[in-house]
């Protein structure tokens, strides 16, 4: 049986905390709600996580920000005809996207090493508590380094746009409150 759509995203979000490490236990451990996670599917979401953050992109980092009122620029301006940008605006979300991209890429880098890092740790056999404590403390630290990008972003954003478009980009994105 295929996992749920409702428990993809409560695993995906496991995945965003847990990096790497959070795939191979998802997979082990049989998924979410007691529904097996194929190998194959382990491996694709490790795959999307590395395209997505070499991209920039946050896979889920800035969640907070954007289920409560905080909008992240690259969805602002999927729904930019629905909220109404004005030019200016349309152009300030863009700059904020660029700069955002431009900062969460380079950071985004070294957390997949970092990430990589860890999986050498494992897969050369020199996994011992103190080697992973140090690993695992430095993808954290990268973690939340790309998180930062993400999250200030969305408080930028959010500062660009009226209460009217707020709401009915929370409404596009999660639904009426």
């Amino acid at each position: 049986m295929r996992p749920t759509a409702a428990a993809l995203v409560v695993g995906i979000g496991a995945l965003v905390t847990l990096g790497t490490l959070g795939v191979a236990a998802w997979a082990q451990h049989g998924g979410h709600a007691g529904h097996a996670a194929p190998a194959h599917d382990a491996v694709a979401c490790e795959r999307e996580f590395r395209e997505v953050i070499a991209e920039g992109r946050g896979f889920g980092l800035a969640f907070a920000a954007d289920k409560n009122g905080y909008p992240g620029p690259l969805h602002v301006l999927e729904l930019k005809d629905r909220l109404r940008l004005s030019a200016e605006q349309e152009t300030r979300v863009h700059a904020l996207l660029s700069a955002m991209f431009a900062e969460a890429r380079p950071r985004g880098a070294a957390l997949l090493e970092a990430e990589a890092r860890l999986e050498r740790l494992f897969a050369g056999g020199r996994a011992d508590e103190a080697a992973v404590r140090t690993a695992v403390a430095d993808v954290e630290r990268a973690r939340s380094v790309v998180r930062l990008v993400h999250l200030r972003t969305h408080l930028a954003t959010r500062d660009l746009l009226t209460d009217a478009q707020r709401r009915a980009y929370h409404a596009a994105r999660w639904g009426e409150r």
